[in-house]
């Protein structure tokens, strides 16, 4: 369309806009979201998805939870038209049947999902709207089928081949950095000094995933440290009085902090292809980069030991416990019990290291006594260490912690 079509266009849109908000301020929002699904006209859907969310965005918390408790219940799936497509499809497979079973099997309201997100900006308002959605699911389990149709249209819209790697340094735009400042979800950022000594020197990096319909949104983002050598401590690799080194005279890239940004997208994994990514990027850029590693906070060792009163009270040392935790502390199916262990060895990380009083920060206490870990990415082994956990559950891990888990066993954790 040529540049006078589209403002043309655009300016018909506003006014049919403007028009359709007077006309729809008496229409129920069930009505509106009939209408917006029966719509076959490009403008008039386009006015009706912003209405839509223009009247979401008014709402207080009660209305929203009956606004999803709306499309939920009356734009569900009708299992009596299921069955007869299905059995209609086994007697005589063919286009026509399949088409008729796939459209039964698609509940309308994937279909308002798809149509509200027509209009410019919508991408981020719904999966704002699926952040409240899932601050209500817990104590209201009927609305978990609307969030398994919103996790499976982001999966489908958020996918790698739509993702932009960007690199984020102290000259990005100040509101990229202001939100770098408010999602760090692993190491808090408490000025603006703390995030230029992470953002400027030269051995240090950032990299996040954007979404073109986003921009301004950080997905997730990575911090990374280049050193010399593979750290141990948290404080030591922060200090505001530590000794830069050149990019170029790095032999490590260390992974201390990743953060997912977007609460609306949990259940999105971003974190595998970025980690794969900002390695392949940075390798290219600084081949004198030989390891790869993270340092990583034990979230879950504190909660266990509480849940576990003996093993506290039979071994006070941090690195023995916490290596038997991260090698032995299994879910019912299975999986670590500690979830960045279920991440980076589920990326093909191996467990290479334990260090205690590596994190002597509030939260780094509470969580692990300050015991941090060090996991592994052997660029040779990511991809039979990754199928050994996933098929067989297998926690790979270095003979050195291998070592600390066995000492800790033989005084009877």
């Amino acid at each position: 369309m040529s540049f006078f079509g589209e403002l043309i266009s655009t300016i018909f849109e506003q006014r049919y806009h403007q028009a359709l908000s007077e006309e729809v301020d008496n229409r129920t929002t069930f009505d509106l979201c009939d209408a917006l699904l029966s719509s076959h006209g490009e403008v008039s859907g386009t006015a009706l998805a912003r209405n839509l969310l223009d009247r979401y965005r008014a709402m207080d918390l009660d209305e929203r939870k009956a606004f999803f408790e709306l499309i939920t219940h009356k734009l569900e799936i009708k299992p009596n038209v299921v069955t007869k497509t299905l059995r209609a499809y086994q007697e005589k497979p063919s286009k026509g049947t399949y088409s008729a079973f796939a459209q039964a099997c698609e509940p309308r309201r994937q279909e308002l999902a798809r149509r509200l997100n027509q209009v410019p900006g919508a991408t981020a308002q719904l999966v704002a709207m699926r952040k409240d959605l899932l601050g209500m699911i817990k104590k209201r389990p009927d609305l978990e089928p609307l969030d398994v149709d919103l996790k499976h249209l982001f999966s489908s819209w958020f996918n790698r081949g739509f993702l932009v790697l960007r690199p984020i340094n102290w000259s990005s735009p100040a509101d990229i950095l202001e939100k770098i400042i408010a999602y760090e979800a692993v190491h808090a950022i408490d000025s603006w000094d703390d995030l230029r000594l992470r953002l400027k020197p030269s051995d240090r990096r950032c990299f996040g995933f954007f979404h073109p319909a986003m921009a301004d949104e950080p997905l997730i983002f990575v911090e990374v440290a280049l050193t010399k050598g593979i750290p141990n401590s948290i404080q030591d690799l922060l200090a505001n009085d530590r000794a830069e080194i050149e990019a170029k005279d790095a032999d490590t890239a260390v992974f201390y902090s990743i953060s997912n940004c977007q609460v609306g997208l949990a259940g999105i994994s971003f974190g595998n292809s970025l980690i794969k990514q900002v390695v392949s990027d940075l390798s290219k850029e600084l081949p004198s980069l030989k390891t790869f590693v993270t340092l990583s906070p034990i979230p879950g060792l504190n909660r266990w030991l509480r849940s576990n009163d003996s093993h506290g009270e039979r071994i006070n040392d941090h690195q023995k416990i916490a290596a038997y935790y991260l090698l032995n502390a299994k879910q019912p199916n299975g999986m670590p019990v500690d979830p960045v262990a279920r991440f980076h060895l589920g990326n093909g990380a191996l467990v290479h290291a334990v260090h205690a009083e590596a994190d002597t920060s509030v939260n780094g206490l509470k969580q692990s006594n300050g015991t941090m870990v060090n996991y592994l990415y052997d660029l040779e082994q990511i991809s039979l260490n990754h199928e050994q956990f996933v098929s067989k559950k297998t926690v790979v891990a270095s003979d050195a912690v291998s070592t600390l888990s066995a000492a800790a066993e033989n005084v009877g954790v």
